[in-house]
């Protein structure tokens, strides 16, 4: 389940595009299969995650990151389905749906493999750039995996508990990287694509409406809230796209 209260879009390739490379565009109707989350954590300034984007699509919500003056992170099923003409970004504000500035979207892309969980990246530009100061930064992104045991932190204005909810205030939430094959036990589906990250006992982890959003190790982005089962739930960690292993997917989509 994916970890927002959003939906999936359908995608086709325009001729001549790369392979791993599709266009949003068209439309589809909503399905609830969605999971996003900040459970257990506390509010945070924007000051000190400026990268942080709340990303509205249609009548719902994901999170998304800053990479350029032009360019945004998000996941692919935070879009999959809508026209960019629904989208709109907001950045530089603590506070959902207010404040900062807006930004709408003038063509985006999503990973020419995404099949439901796997491969849940994309990119989209804006119409108008993002002015970097104290609140509006972007993100370095992760070139190389980070081990077992890292703490890493997540950001989103998602609900508080699972079906609650949402946030007005953008919380964070620091949980650590789970190994991989652990992770495995408990899904059975996670691929190099994918990075799992929380905490043993639960409690803590990203929830509906936090899809697309920032996993983060200092001013690095490692992951992409992507799916998991509900929300902060013992042995079961959210799992989330992994930059390092989509880095050159995300150079080739967007020249970042």
């Amino acid at each position: 389940m994916f970890r927002t209260a959003l939906v999936v879009l359908l995608v086709v390739a325009l001729s001549g595009a790369s392979p791993l490379v599709k266009p949003i565009q068209g439309s589809k109707p909503w399905r609830s299969r969605l999971d996003g989350r900040i459970v257990g954590g506390s509010a945070v300034s924007i000051s000190q995650y400026p990268w942080q984007l709340y990303f509205t699509i249609g009548n719902y919500m994901c999170g998304a990151s800053i990479i350029s003056s032009t360019w945004a992170l998000s996941a692919a099923h935070c879009v999959d389905g809508f026209s960019t003409s629904q989208m709109l970004l907001r950045a530089g504000t603590s506070t959902r749906g207010s404040g900062g500035t807006t930004h709408r979207i003038a063509t985006g892309y999503i990973h020419g493999s995404y099949s439901g969980n796997d491969y849940d990246i994309c990119v989209v530009q804006v119409s108008n750039a993002f002015s970097f100061n104290s609140n509006v930064q972007a993100v370095g992104l992760a070139s190389s995996e980070p081990s077992a045991g890292t703490s890493v932190t997540v950001t989103g204005w998602g609900t508080t508990s699972y079906q609650g909810s949402a946030s007005n205030t953008l919380l964070g939430v620091t949980v650590q990287i789970i190994d991989r094959n652990t992770c495995n036990r408990s899904y059975g589906s996670i691929t190099s694509r994918m990075i799992c990250a929380g905490v043993t006992s639960g409690g803590k982890d990203a929830c509906q409406g936090d899809s697309g959003g920032p996993l983060v190790s200092g001013s690095t982005q490692v992951g992409i809230v992507s799916w998991g089962n509900e929300c902060a739930l013992a042995n079961y960690p959210g799992v989330y796209a992994n930059v390092a292993n989509l880095r050159s997917w995300i150079q080739q989509a967007s020249g970042v």
